[in-house]
């Protein structure tokens, strides 16, 4: 019974993080629209961006763990997970 518990739990647990991620999300969509309404270039909204969600990774992780993310990211990127063009399955 204390693993169907557990499995229960995780997915639980996975369900509030997709939840909180997707609200993230509308929040950083939100903030990039304000951004382009104020007429900032998307490529300068990129730059700051990067440039914040870095320092926060370095701060959380410290500067060893935000250069395995940015490998993670890396593969990530060729395998294609982030192209506009990528169809969903």
């Amino acid at each position: 019974m204390a693993i169907a518990t557990e499995h229960r739990l995780n997915e639980i647990d996975e369900m509030i993080v997709h939840e909180k991620m997707q609200v993230a999300l509308e929040h950083q969509n939100d903030a990039w629209a304000d951004g382009v309404a104020d007429g900032i270039e998307p490529e300068i909204l990129v730059d700051a961006a990067l440039a914040t969600a870095m320092r926060e990774t370095v701060r959380l992780y410290g500067e060893e763990g935000a250069d395995e993310l940015l490998a993670d990211l890396k593969e990530r990127l060729l395998a294609g997970e982030f192209s506009p063009d990528r169809a969903l399955q």
